[in-house]
């Protein structure tokens, strides 16, 4: 995990600098942030430096053959607005108080939880749909657990450090992917800060080739899915629950949680990932706008993964 001690003087400045002016940006009011900053960034995305647009074409193409090219053009227009409340949120959480958090981000039904939970550790299940980084504050209204955001460290050691400050809240504390594990190993019995541990991983991204992986049928392909949450859970026999987040009006969210299992280990391998996975495809269908399409979710197919493979393997 990147510290600060790895940034050299004129890195140090940037990040200080970076930190200030989007500090500085979460404290302009509401309007002017997604009323105004909202358009701009959607206008250069979409207009300008059409990001990703044959990515997210292809993507949606294959996902909803039944659809020709002029139905997808509002999906993607769609998807542009929604990737630009993206940037607006997560910039917004650099200062975000509980008064602010209660305000744009609304979870329904921890109430259902949290009765299941005494003595155990909890895993939340996060796909990229709405703003995801917001769940960092699921532990807000139960100071019993701490949230732990399971992350991919970034090349640029500042952004690193930049997003560990967005993601270091009173009620949550980021830990590289890599490092999870151990993480978790030296934290079960006495918890961090005195709570116990709610690990909040995003579970939809592909996977890398020595990653353990689950092949499932997503959106009419074969698709490699990490295995994580279900591995973790089964190790540590928590509760696990999906993440199901869906925006009501601009830069505000509703997430509920939907029980994947409170008892891992009695579930058959790999059902979990087929669970979490079935829930996914059903939000994206629902709201096919609200996912990133954007991410190259598809990049090889299973053929081309298990040649990968077995070439890596005799290195």
């Amino acid at each position: 995990m990147i510290k600060l001690s790895d940034l050299h003087l004129l890195q140090r400045i940037w990040l200080e600098v970076l930190w200030a002016s989007v500090w500085l940006f979460s404290v302009l009011p509401y309007w002017v942030k997604f009323y105004f900053f909202e358009p701009l960034i959607y206008f250069l995305l979409y207009r300008v430096l059409h990001y990703r647009r044959k990515v997210i074409l292809e993507n949606l193409r294959n996902s909803f053959p039944e659809k020709r090219d002029e139905e997808l053009e509002p999906i993607i227009r769609g998807f542009y607005h929604n990737l630009s409340e993206v940037f607006i949120g997560t910039f917004n959480m650099a200062h975000m108080p509980d008064k602010k958090v209660r305000r744009y981000y609304k979870m329904t039904n921890l109430e259902e939880i949290f009765p299941h939970c005494e003595g155990r550790d909890i895993i939340v299940a996060f796909a990229h749909q709405g703003l995801w980084e917001l769940g960092c504050f699921f532990s807000m209204d139960n100071p019993k657990y701490e949230a732990i955001g399971v992350y991919h460290q970034l090349r640029s050691k500042v952004l690193d450090l930049f997003y560990q400050r967005l993601r270091s809240t009173p009620y949550s504390t980021p830990v590289q992917k890599k490092e999870s594990m151990m993480f978790y190993l030296r934290h079960r019995d006495e918890g961090v800060r005195g709570r116990r541990i709610a690990f909040g991983l995003i579970a939809d991204q592909n996977p890398k080739h020595r990653d353990n992986h689950h092949w499932c049928d997503f959106l009419h392909r074969e698709t490699p899915v990490f295995i994580g949450t279900e591995r973790i859970g089964k190790q540590v026999d928590a509760l696990i629950y999906y993440a199901d987040v869906k925006r009501t009006r601009r830069g505000y969210y509703l997430c509920e949680f939907k029980p994947l299992t409170h008892r891992p280990k009695e579930v058959p391998d790999y059902e979990l990932t087929d669970r979490f996975t079935h829930l996914l495809e059903e939000m994206i269908k629902e709201r096919p706008d609200f996912w990133l399409w954007s991410h190259k979710r598809w990049k090889r197919t299973k053929e081309e993964w298990i040649r990968r493979q077995q070439e890596e393997e005799k290195k």
